[in-house]
């Protein structure tokens, strides 16, 4: 059976070419013929499925109604993500459509929960900026100074499986550890987490670090000029999440009041034209991008967070478990129905 792959890097041809071949050795009935594009899926890319039952796209990819509805036109009955997150597809309309979409419920939580600690402390202890300094020969530390991390709160927005993960670590740091979710979790308490609402985690917090998916009517712009103006005076913000659950214009204006003291981005709002993608030898056009960039207590990466070889074999796994799942009628809990609020 086709399979068509969009927004392929090389890594994903790598570790899928590898876990497909498995997959046919282990199911000869069921053969995937996967068909990789660099491309991502879009208006203009749509026809590149044709003849394919299967699709398989990332977390840039367009999932919209009138893809979807091209898409179904085509004979594709089956849309694979090879991510947690599910805000590029429009649910509802691929349920109407009776096309099926299977994401990844998780994959190394572990991975995301590291790097949201290791933008924490670069971030913190300004190692990035010490780096650069030394390499040039300059070893002054003024400017360089943070804080202990030990007995300071972090509060959690999210306390899925990657927020667990981020619960663990912090704690064994020391922390204080606070959570805020529509969907208590009796493992967040008995690691020594606790919750609080909204505001009472953002006005205690000195690190507030997301971790909810980015849901239209729930999480989106969770990060806005009022919660912002909730926040403990200096404090950190880090999202490893999805770009949109931050509000860009009101964060800028929180750094540029010096309200907000410092920032750590893996995602951005409007990443999908910029990241996974070698810009260096270009002019940018994105001035909200650009003038993030120009504060130094700013810290941003593209969207690398669950960038690990453990992460990546099991997305390329769980891809041909979910197609497998679908092919003998198997009710799998990855099949995406309706979104939540919070949780992953």
């Amino acid at each position: 059976m086709k399979l068509a792959v969009f927004s392929t890097q090389p890594y994903d041809r790598t570790y899928l070419t590898q876990a497909i071949e498995a997959h046919n050795t282990s199911n000869p009935p069921t053969p995937l013929e996967p068909h990789f594009h660099a491309l991502p899926l879009s208006p203009a890319t749509t026809h590149l499925a044709a003849a394919c039952p299967a699709i398989c796209v990332f977390v840039n990819d367009d999932v919209s109604a009138p893809i979807l509805t091209a898409l179904h036109a085509a004979g594709v009955r089956l849309i694979l993500l090879r991510c947690a997150g599910f805000n590029n597809v429009d649910i509802p309309t691929a349920t109407a459509l009776g096309v099926r979409v299977a994401r990844m419920s998780a994959y190394s939580p572990e991975s995301v929960a590291e790097f949201a600690l290791a933008l924490t402390l670069t971030l913190n202890r300004k190692t990035h900026r010490a780096f650069n300094r030394v390499r040039e020969g300059n070893f002054a530390l003024a400017g360089l100074e943070g804080f202990r991390m030990y007995g300071a709160t972090v509060g959690l927005l999210g306390t899925g499986k990657i927020g667990l993960c981020a619960a663990r670590i912090f704690k064994g740091f020391g922390c204080r550890v606070l959570g805020y979710d529509l969907f208590p979790t009796e493992r967040f308490t008995e690691l020594g987490g606790e919750y609080a609402s909204l505001e009472e985690v953002l006005r205690v917090s000195d690190i507030v670090s997301l971790h909810c998916p980015l849901i239209d009517a729930g999480t989106r712009h969770i990060i806005n000029a009022e919660t912002l103006a909730m926040m403990k005076p200096g404090a950190m913000l880090v999202n490893t999440s999805r770009g949109g659950l931050i509000d860009t214009a009101a964060v800028i204006t929180a750094l540029k009041k010096k309200t907000l003291g410092s920032l750590a981005m893996d995602v951005y709002e409007m990443e999908s034209s910029l990241f996974y993608v070698d810009h260096s030898g270009e002019i940018l056009d994105d001035d909200v991008f650009g003038r993030l960039m120009t504060f130094p207590n700013v810290l941003i990466c593209g969207h690398q967070a669950f960038f690990t070889k453990e992460a990546l074999q099991e997305i390329a796994d769980g891809t041909c478990q979910n197609f497998q799942d679908w092919v003998v009628g198997t009710k799998s809990p990855n099949v995406v129905v309706e979104g939540r609020a919070f949780g992953s």
